[in-house]
């Protein structure tokens, strides 16, 4: 089962968007919180103001692509919203809509907390706890797990994120020592499953 299953299932079983991104901003799903430790819960928020719906951390203002701020809520409906239409036009084409980097890039805003440059920078898509990073999607038309980046770059982690033929998300962060190919014209990542 994927990371995103639960939404699509609180979907069939009629919760609002607003329940349903926010379940996706914290990962659980609504009868899944029975399992989850409160004291463990109240630790990571000490220091974290509670109406700051802007931040990742305490007071710290969350901006996206060209100084833009959004919601991190937000952004989850916009991804499910996506997703459901790029489905909805395979089930109907049987072609693949070709949105999959910007599927990844904002898959990686959610899951990882990737902070997005502005429009056409060159040599990272953004940045995760301060380092530069360079997001590569695997589509569901690919077979295999690889991917290849240009060592030219200036990013210091690659997130590989692959989206399987049922939508699913998985994703990994690599440091770029990780990387094969260091002395080339390409650096090779590879998403094992």
């Amino acid at each position: 089962m994927g990371d995103w299953d639960f939404l699509y299932e609180m979907n069939e079983r009629g919760y609002s968007a607003e329940e349903i991104a926010d379940a996706a901003g914290c990962g659980v799903a609504p009868w899944q919180w029975k399992y989850v430790d409160r004291e463990w819960v109240d630790s990571q928020l000490k220091d974290t103001p509670e109406d700051d719906v802007y931040s990742i951390g305490p007071c710290e203002p969350f901006e996206s692509r060209d100084g833009f701020p959004y919601s991190i809520l937000e952004q989850t409906e916009i991804l499910q919203e996506l997703v459901e239409c790029a489905a909805r036009h395979f089930e109907n084409t049987g072609r693949y809509l070709q949105v999959w980097g910007e599927l990844g890039e904002i898959y990686a805003e959610i899951k990882f907390g990737l902070r997005s440059h502005g429009t056409h920078t060159a040599g990272s898509d953004g940045t995760i706890n301060g380092k530069l990073v360079e997001v590569k999607t695997i589509s569901p038309e690919k077979s295999n797990d690889r991917v290849i980046v240009k060592s030219q770059g200036d990013f210091e982690q690659l997130l590989i994120v692959r989206i399987d033929q049922d939508f699913q998300f998985q994703g990994k962060l690599f440091d770029r020592s990780e990387l094969k190919g260091a002395a080339s014209k390409f650096l090779r990542g590879r998403l094992k499953v």
